[in-house]
């Protein structure tokens, strides 16, 4: 990767994103949580919920990544409260197109992750870019499924 690369992969949106995640920390009583890791680079993301009537209604994040799945995680931080687990599902399936060279921005409320589109050239760093919205469904999914 050329320096000119990362000068375009890791912008100032990306990075301003990874400085100021939302719901960093712990929940005092999760209903459900999981945590997933990118085996390629080690990421790790950990997402707690209390879910009511299907849908987030508490959640924290804590998020050890790379920058960009950093930034993936502010995306979703910044959405997620009121989401149920097929919007959380839908997201995650639309980045992951995303990602692929075939596929388009995600829909509401994911539009966000428009600034990751630099990243779709980079297959090594998807899986990290994935972790926030995999380990906040299965957390989701645990909440409300048992």
């Amino acid at each position: 990767m050329s320096d000119d690369d990362l000068f375009k992969l890791y912008s100032q949106r990306i990075l301003a994103l990874a400085a100021a995640i939302p719901h960093l920390g712990k929940l005092g009583e999760p209903m459900g949580e999981a945590s997933r890791r990118a085996p390629l680079c080690g990421s790790v993301v950990s997402a707690q919920v209390v879910a009511e009537g299907g849908r987030v209604a508490e959640f924290a994040q804590d998020v050890h990544a790379c920058a960009l799945g950093q930034a993936s995680a502010a995306v979703l931080g910044e959405v997620i409260v009121g989401l149920d687990l097929a919007t959380l599902e839908r997201g995650r399936d639309e980045l992951a197109a995303m990602l692929r060279a075939d596929g388009a921005v995600p829909s509401a409320p994911f539009q966000g992750y428009e600034v990751l589109l630099p990243a779709r050239a980079y297959a090594n760093r998807h899986d990290s870019i994935l972790l926030a919205l995999e380990a906040a469904v299965a957390a989701l999914k645990a909440a409300t499924h048992g």
